[in-house]
């Protein structure tokens, strides 16, 4: 269903980036694109106030192949004219933006469900382990039983 040229693409780094930026970029590259829908992830501060830093480990080479396969994934599925995802890892700190996911396309219901679509497997099935920090120690952070009830609707 997608098009044959589609903006945006894949990358994963350790360094921050800028949300604004990267979606002025995206909308510019997005020819034809009547409706851009974005979504920013953000460390939170979810050990009780607690969190010193969140760690992200990767396999460098496995994980953009992963990300690309769900970004083909979704290109397949709807009419779109771009599809990006951004995802950092090694230290973060709480308030530090984590991900992005951007899509365009004609109409905004297929921008929608695309972003939805790659938010929700880049959660539970994009290769990336997370370990919280805090005054207490450190401990990996679990899959969550409602991220992966999230993937049923696809």
């Amino acid at each position: 269903m997608g098009t044959q040229t589609q903006a945006g693409g894949v990358r994963v780094q350790q360094g921050a980036f800028s949300p604004e930026g990267e979606l002025t970029s995206f909308i510019a590259a997005c020819k034809g694109a009547g409706a851009v829908v974005s979504f920013s992830g953000i460390v939170r501060n979810d050990a009780g106030g607690r969190l010193e830093r969140m760690e992200i480990e990767h396999y460098p080479g496995m994980t953009e192949r992963a990300l690309e396969g769900i970004r083909a994934e979704a290109l397949k599925r709807w009419n779109l004219t771009g599809a990006a995802i951004i995802h950092r890892y090694g230290p973060l700190v709480p308030g530090e933006v984590i991900m992005m996911v951007a899509t365009a396309a004609r109409h905004r219901r297929e921008a929608f469900a695309a972003a939805e679509f790659l938010m929700d497997y880049l959660k539970s099935r994009a290769p990336f382990w997370k370990k919280e920090y805090t005054g207490d120690g450190a401990e990996w952070v679990a899959a969550r039983d409602e991220d992966e009830a999230a993937l049923g609707r696809w």
